[in-house]
């Protein structure tokens, strides 16, 4: 396969032939070209799907794309993972990538969890549009940036939309620490190991933190 039809494949996580995936796509790409069909992806994923980090489930069901369909919210990682098929289904090459950032706004919960302000192998989805590569981050959707006070991302297919350094307060927000690159398919055994190094205690409890709720515990802290 040469890059652009990799980009356009289905594969086991980025299931971009998933008949709920091809129905997303067909619902919310629209508009007379790919960049504006992209971008309506893009909102289409950011905003009807909440994120919500304590309900990880690093099995492959629980990261393929068409899982955020199915139960309604995700995290970065898969949410990055449906925008990108969902392009694929549209036709709009894409694929999927990683950074290592520094988060300095989260829960006490997560921070207690995570035991480090490192969030590894954070997703996003990298989109060719008009001959260049887009990066666009569409996890956090605007309810939870007007709870907590975060700047929302945009994506105009123009340019890259990551996360800001700082939030609508000028507290220090999200720092890009080590950029892993994009890939076809995501690198689920990567990220799991990467997880398993940086977050011990969490791997060893998944479940810990399902039964919380993380909009509420947004909702406490921001006030």
């Amino acid at each position: 396969m040469t890059t652009q039809q990799a980009c356009l494949a289905a594969t086991r996580l980025i299931d971009r032939d998933h008949p709920e995936v091809v129905a997303f796509a067909r619902q919310h790409a629209v508009g007379p070209d790919n960049r504006e069909r992209a971008v309506a992806l893009y909102y289409a994923v950011r905003d009807k799907f909440r994120y919500d980090p304590y309900r990880i489930d690093l099995s492959p069901a629980g990261m393929c794309a068409s899982g955020v369909l199915a139960r309604g919210f995700g995290w970065c990682v898969t949410k990055a993972a449906l925008l990108a098929a969902a392009c694929r289904a549209a036709g709009i090459p894409a694929r999927v990538g990683y950074a290592d950032v520094r988060n300095h706004l989260s829960t006490e919960r997560l921070r207690a969890t995570l035991k480090t302000d490192m969030f590894v192998w954070h997703g996003y989805t990298d989109i060719l549009l008009d001959g260049a590569w887009q990066k666009a981050t569409p996890a956090f959707n605007i309810g939870l940036c007007d709870r907590f006070g975060l700047l929302p991302l945009e994506f105009d297919g123009r340019g890259d939309s990551i996360y800001h350094p700082f939030d609508r307060a000028g507290n220090r927000h999200m720092e890009y620490v080590n950029m892993r690159g994009a890939f076809d398919d995501m690198p689920l055994d990567l990220i799991v190991a990467g997880f398993a190094e940086t977050y011990p205690a969490m791997m060893a409890d998944m479940a810990a933190n399902h039964a919380a709720d993380f909009d509420a515990d947004v909702d406490r802290e921001a006030r």
